[in-house]
């Protein structure tokens, strides 16, 4: 997963997964779903993203880690 925030035009773009986006369809006010051929979602783009949320603090939790590669 990726983040890029674009300050002139204050848009964040949720990148979930590395599949090219086939159709874009407004899910809420301000925020845009980007689908997969197979309709899966593969990232969101959030308009006015500074009011919406806090840019300035990412925090993860519990998410799944890849195991180490064996040396």
């Amino acid at each position: 997963m990726k983040l890029h925030y674009y300050k002139e035009t204050d848009s964040l773009y949720i990148d979930l997964s590395e599949k090219m986006s086939k159709e874009s369809r407004e899910i809420s006010a301000g925020v845009v779903g980007d689908f997969d051929e197979a309709g899966n979602l593969v990232g969101l783009d959030i308009d006015h993203a500074s009011t919406i949320a806090k840019l300035d603090h990412i925090e993860m939790d519990s998410l799944p880690m890849p195991k180490a590669a064996a040396a």
